[in-house]
């Protein structure tokens, strides 16, 4: 038990001590939660278990609307934390979702290919801006401290966009064989528009990626 405790005992210590951020908020619990629903949808799909597969995923759609509420609506429950770990569980969860679909032949690989990828190069980035954002001396327990704040991430208007229909497609691609809509036209469309606003996201953060990182001085 001495093992367990003293890392917890430590991590605490140097939040409470150091008095960045409290990276325990509830909209942070649900975004950890909205991870760990990930993978057992995943497993719902390749299972074919569509009909229990869309239950679980209106509970992490669930989640994912009552984070923002809660961060938007109480200020003690934002944090920088948040603003990068709340799209980070996004893309894991769309991840995830998209490649289980691809195996249940339910969204063409091509598509699937090209949001993963763009999802990687995001999350390389939040990587690099952690890094570049990080005072002096830079060290591996600073980088990894979820108190220590160094910047805010706000996602542009078209990201926005992007994700929600990329999980409108989820949605509509788990009811397709619990609906029998399947081989109809409806997911096509979706896919073409889908296709489109992933490129636009992509292209957005390349063109406008400076403005959506507000470094947080004074730490």
């Amino acid at each position: 038990m001495g093992k367990i405790r003293l890392p917890l005992f430590i991590l605490m210590w140097k939040c409470t001590d150091v008095m960045y951020e409290n990276p325990w908020t509830i909209p942070n619990m649900l975004s950890m939660t909205r991870i760990g629903l990930a993978p057992v949808l995943g497993y719902l799909i390749i299972e074919e278990d569509f009909n229990v597969a869309l239950g679980v995923f209106a509970l992490a759609g669930l989640t994912d609307l009552l984070d923002g509420f809660i961060a938007r609506n109480w200020a003690s429950q934002k944090s920088a934390l948040g603003s990068a770990l709340d799209p980070l569980a996004d893309k894991i969860l769309i991840s995830i979702l998209y490649v289980s679909l691809t195996y249940a032949d339910l969204i063409p690989v091509p598509l699937t290919y090209m949001i993963i990828s763009r999802d990687i190069m995001l999350i390389v980035a939040v990587f690099y801006v952690r890094y570049r954002t990080l005072p002096e001396p830079r060290t591996l327990s600073k980088y990894f401290n979820p108190c220590y704040a160094t910047a805010r991430l706000k996602p542009t208007f078209i990201s926005k966009v992007n994700t929600a229909v990329q999980l409108i497609l989820v949605a509509a691609s788990l009811g397709a064989p619990v609906f029998n809509y399947a081989h109809g036209f409806y997911l096509p469309i979706l896919w073409c528009f889908t296709a489109f606003t992933t490129v636009a996201s992509a292209y957005s953060y390349y063109r406008y990626g400076r403005k959506t990182v507000q470094v947080i001085n004074g730490r």
